[in-house]
């Protein structure tokens, strides 16, 4: 492992930490319970004193590097219309807690419960991936708090054969092994089925410090994240329609959560349910085309319902 003065990873870092900063996101850990505590990043105080009819947004990350490594680009075209809020998901970046919970369904509490502490009284909601999971209990949560739900690369719909399925994709034995690669081989499975665009190109070096300073933390507690999912257990999917509107978000090649599962989800989610698809995009569209997601998804928040 490359010192950090050295390390490509820890220079992104801090220049990630600017750009939420110049958005004007501030870094706060606020202890919700006796034992959870989360960080996240949003204005400096409650702003809804201030400025009580612009809107507020909370942006949930998937399973992988902490919340400001999957938003940047979402941070800066949001928050001039938007109060935005970006949390870490327990045991990703600073979050913890001392509690034995370990489902999304705790991670969406932990959440909803932050943002009871700090005053958020309505919110809309976007998750990406793992974080649709949370985004799509918080709304079946508190149907009165979360306005509108924006589910971006979410198998919310996901049986345990999907799980099966994509481990056979990523030609790997568990799916520890795609979600907490331990190496830069493991690292480029994922990547190759979470991006449209491939990274033949980076050399293994860069691929291990990636490894090494964004996946190594709190590993054992993610492995049991992973194991303690209440969605995708089951041979049927047994959802609950949302009362909300739904915005669905999807990459065309998306190989984590292939397309046909948005359709499907679309279906399931209850008539005020629509879905967007973004043409040359896997995983993550908001970072392969955050331009058009963006926009998609604020024509989404700004129409009338």
């Amino acid at each position: 492992m490359a010192p950090s003065f050295l390390s490509l990873v820890s220079l992104y870092s801090y220049y990630l930490r600017r750009c939420f900063t110049a958005a004007g996101l501030f870094s706060h850990t606020l202890k919700i319970t006796d034992e959870t505590t989360l960080h996240y990043w949003g204005p400096k105080s409650n702003p809804s004193e201030t400025n009580p009819k612009k809107p507020t947004l909370v942006l949930i990350h998937g399973f992988g590097p902490a919340a400001m490594w999957q938003w940047r680009k979402q941070v800066q075209f949001f928050s001039p219309h938007f109060h935005v809020y970006v949390p870490d998901l327990v045991f990703f970046g600073d979050s913890a807690t001392e509690s034995g919970e370990r489902s999304e369904v705790f991670q969406a509490a932990s959440v909803l419960k932050l943002l009871e502490n700090i005053g958020v009284k309505k919110f809309s909601v976007v998750g990406t991936s793992y974080g649709g999971f949370v985004a799509y209990h918080m709304a079946r949560m508190s149907p009165e708090k979360v306005e509108k739900v924006v589910i971006a690369s979410s198998g919310v719909n996901m049986k345990r054969s999907d799980n099966e399925d994509l481990v056979r994709r990523a030609r790997l034995e568990r799916i520890e092994h795609l979600m907490l690669p331990e190496s830069a081989s493991q690292l480029r499975a994922l990547t190759g089925l979470a991006l449209y665009k491939k990274l033949d190109i980076i050399p293994d070096f860069f691929l291990n410090d990636v490894v090494s300073q964004l996946y190594r933390e709190n590993r054992k507690e993610k492995m049991e994240l992973l194991k303690g999912m209440t969605l995708g257990q089951d041979d049927q999917v047994n959802l609950t329609p949302l009362q909300q509107d739904v915005l669905i978000v999807w990459g065309t090649q998306d190989q984590i959560f292939p397309l046909k599962m948005a359709t499907e989800l679309k279906g399931l989610l209850g008539e005020k349910t629509r879905l967007e698809v973004i043409e040359k995009t896997s995983h993550v569209p908001q970072i392969e085309n955050p331009s058009l997601f963006n926009n998609i998804v604020k024509n989404f928040l700004s129409a009338s319902s």
